[in-house]
């Protein structure tokens, strides 16, 4: 029932037009349904008794009836689909909306591709079957009923070969379609797999051609759509059995009523015109109930559908703003006071008891091996996750106590994985600041060394960037998105692995131009070079979730073993050699 709930709730503005369907359907099985006892009265009161008047009075209404139920027919299937694609569009809408309220944590429950599939196959599986309940679900118990009630009311004891034909074919479908369900249901995470695996190889296809591996991606592919395949057949095998079944008991009905029928004409008890009413009947009973099997198969096919849509919809992101949230931050000094962390409940914490204390407007460095919660210590600041215990301020403010769209404007982040979006550079650097002029968006791509590689390309800043940025380099793409960021203006930024794909000479060029440029900015620079690090105000060394020094890079020298470590491999036999090297 909820689920039923939530989906209902999308059918918003298009409530009359799923009025409207079902009236025009039942309209037009009534019409149909007259129209049998009008050509019974033709034959019996107008062929059979010689009476043309007859004939052309009838005949002239069986025109009248027929138009209607065209008329009404066309109307039905007219706002059927309308209410239909109407909920389609709005379930995408609400998906699509929702999403975009979800935290990292929310994101990280569904995969790229099943969110695609549940906003693509699984929206338009739903479109189908709505415009079917609306039209055939309506109409076929409708013209079925209705059949029956008047094949009893010429008679009864003939009527009842449609009522056993009816048991009979109710029971093997309940029979088969259960079988066939099973395998509907699984086909859509199937889906997910192909779309995933079409998702992965376009997105990395530089990389397969430079590997060569195009032949093991088709290999994969194909598998993913072998097994689509397999789940079809499997359930359309078990579908299949409903027509020859349905053609049986059509057959077997026709020739009964036929024989008894035509033992009854002899006998008296009924006419040729009823006789003709009754076949015209037993079709309409018959294939109004291979419509609900039909029915039947659709909705089942779209329940799993509908359930993976219901999820999306009724996901509530793990993070919101409280009550009376505050706007402005204060500054950008940062205290971390006993601070744990976990993504999960019930996982084992990735950060433990953090305690820092950062001034407004100091330059921090965080180095730290792979998987020694870098990351994961700068997404708390922005409030991407909330903290698990302990207590995070910001501006000398508990970040939950911010309007979250406040704080991320003044906590600007260059994430780890860099993203550009189809667009022009100009468009792809306003994801910053929308309103910003072009001299502002110069001025940060000069202060993030991007300016140099644009003023070369052909349009400068109106030059069209691919889909996640494919004509750009690591190191273009890198300064673009902190030149993004800078837009922003924000009181912290934060530099997660930003510069990784920029030489050295760069990477120290744009650590001057902050320091010179937005001095009381906070910075904070994760990286694995300590050369990027080695000038900031202060350092923070991490290791398996815990701050294991913090101090100036002399002192961490004398005092951190793991420090002094990765700084004697790196200004050694295996220093940085890149110092004039260009983009990655």
């Amino acid at each position: 029932m909820i689920m039923l709930k939530v989906l209902g709730a999308q059918i918003k503005e298009f409530k009359k037009d799923s009025i409207l369907t079902p009236v025009f359907m039942i309209l037009e099985v009534i019409m149909e349904m007259i129209i049998p006892l009008l050509m019974a009265s033709i034959i019996d009161d107008g062929v059979n008794a010689g009476n043309l008047n007859h004939i052309y009075k009838v005949g002239g209404v069986m025109i009248v009836m027929a138009l209607i139920g065209l008329w009404a027919g066309l109307m039905g299937a007219k706002f059927g689909a309308r209410a239909s694609t109407g909920f389609a569009r709005n379930l995408r809408k609400a998906m699509y909306e929702n999403i975009q309220t979800f935290s990292f944590s929310n994101i990280d429950k569904y995969s790229t591709s099943s969110l695609i599939t549940r906003l693509t196959t699984d929206v338009t599986n739903m479109q189908n079957s709505y415009q079917m309940v609306l039209r055939m679900a309506m109409r076929a118990p409708a013209s079925m009923i209705t059949a029956m009630v008047m094949a009893f009311s010429i008679n009864a004891r003939l009527a009842s070969i449609y009522l056993v034909a009816v048991i009979f074919l109710a029971i093997c479908i309940s029979f088969i379609l259960p079988r066939a369900n099973t395998y509907f249901r699984q086909v859509f995470e199937k889906y997910d797999d192909l779309n995933a695996s079409v998702q992965e190889n376009v997105s990395a296809i530089r990389v397969v051609k430079a590997y060569v591996r195009e032949d093991y991606e088709k290999d994969k592919f194909a598998k993913a759509n072998q097994n689509i395949y397999n789940m079809f057949l499997k359930a359309e095998k078990l579908v299949v059995i409903n027509m020859p079944l349905m053609q049986a008991t059509v057959y077997s009905c026709i020739l009964l009523i036929s024989w008894l029928g035509a033992k009854t004409i002899v006998a008296g008890g009924l006419t040729t015109g009823e006789m003709m009413s009754l076949l015209t009947y037993c079709m309409n009973i018959l294939m109004s109930l291979m419509m609900v099997s039909m029915i039947i198969v659709m909705l089942s096919m779209s329940y799993a559908s509908a359930k993976r849509i219901a999820e999306v919809l009724t996901e509530r992101t793990d993070l919101s703003n409280p009550e009376n949230p505050a706007e402005d931050v204060r500054d950008g000094s940062i205290v971390f006071h006993n601070v744990s962390f976990s993504y999960n409940k019930d996982s084992k914490p990735v950060l433990n008891n953090i305690n820092l204390d950062i001034k407004s407007g100091e330059t921090i460095g965080i180095i730290g091996g792979t998987g020694s919660a870098k990351s994961s210590l700068v997404n708390l600041i922005s409030r991407l996750y909330d903290v698990t215990s302990g207590e995070l301020l910001v501006g000398g403010l508990d970040v939950r106590k911010y309007d979250m769209e406040a704080l991320r404007n003044q906590v600007a982040v260059v994430l780890q994985k860099n993203v550009l979006f189809s667009g022009t550079i100009l468009e792809n650097l306003r994801w910053g600041n929308k309103e910003a002029s072009e001299e502002e968006c110069i001025r940060a791509c000069k202060l993030a060394c991007a300016d140099e590689f644009i003023q070369k390309m052909p349009d400068k800043y109106n030059t069209y960037i691919e889909q996640g940025g494919t004509n750009v380099s690591g190191g273009q793409k890198q300064r673009l998105c902190i030149a993004r960021t800078l837009l922003k203006k924000p009181r912290i930024l934060i530099l997660d692995d930003s510069t990784s794909a920029v030489d050295t000479a760069t990477d120290a060029k744009i650590r001057k131009a902050f320091a010179e440029e937005i001095p009381d900015t906070t910075k904070l620079i994760i990286a694995q070079r300590v050369s990027s690090v080695q000038n900031a105000d202060r350092i923070i060394v991490m290791d398996n979730g815990i701050v294991t020094a913090f101090g100036t890079h002399d002192e961490l020298l004398k005092t951190s073993p793991i420090y002094s470590e990765v700084y004697e491999s790196q200004t050694g036999g295996n220093a940085d050699f890149d110092q004039n090297g260009g983009d990655n």
